[in-house]
């Protein structure tokens, strides 16, 4: 399980101005906690925050199952605004919601990847979330086709993490933390608990197709 993101780039900023990271830690060990009680291994990757070379993420999954790559969202500068919080400007954008999963054609297992990656899609809207769809919308930035439209998943086929890793994977894109009401939503236990078993599940029934 690939925490996303570094302390020198910390990803997409929050509406409340917290940042990806410490959304993509939380995250990740509430699916590796949701995994191994479904009877899965796992490992975590990046999480101290100092692991900045992408080759190296990649590399420290070789030989496992199965690669997930922990983010969180955010949108296109165009359709940022602005807001205070907490007495300081902030950018934020309520026009999309939900969660995106992606795959790369580049990967060496990518039937495996995006088998895995509907598997998860399809767990998360049988839990209650939805796919936000919008990273396929043919604008700068974005342009992503749809690999598996109604789970939500795309193919993003130049993204490192993906298109190197030697064992099937996918990165999840787990809410669009620019969003003021999902920002609150991933950030409680209760969704992060109800995100992470949904991604375990669905791990798990792909994992035992092959």
């Amino acid at each position: 399980i690939d925490v996303g993101h570094f302390i020198e780039e910390p990803g997409a900023t929050s509406a409340r101005g917290r940042p990806e990271l410490d959304f993509n830690r939380d995250l990740a060990v509430e699916i590796e906690s949701a995994a191994r009680r479904d009877g899965l291994r796992t490992m975590l990757i990046g999480y101290d925050g100092f692991m900045s070379q992408l080759a190296r993420r990649t590399a420290g999954a070789a030989g496992a199952g199965f690669l997930l790559s922990v983010h969180h969202d955010s949108v296109q500068p165009q359709f940022l605004e602005t807001w205070e919080y907490d007495r300081v400007e902030r950018p934020f954008s309520d026009r999309y919601s939900g969660f995106s999963l992606f795959v790369s054609r580049k990967n060496a297992a990518v039937k495996r990847s995006l088998s895995c990656a509907s598997a998860i899609g399809e767990a998360l809207r049988h839990a209650g979330f939805s796919p936000s769809l919008y990273h396929a919308d043919p604008i700068p930035g974005e342009n992503k086709p749809f690999a598996d439209r109604r789970n939500g998943v795309h193919y993003y086929d130049n993204l490192i993490v993906l298109k190197t890793a030697r064992t099937p994977a996918v990165l999840l894109e787990a809410g669009v933390i620019v969003n003021r009401d999902e920002e609150l939503k991933v950030q409680s236990e209760e969704t992060r608990k109800r995100i992470a078993a949904a991604v375990a599940q669905g791990i798990e029934r792909c994992l035992t197709r092959f």
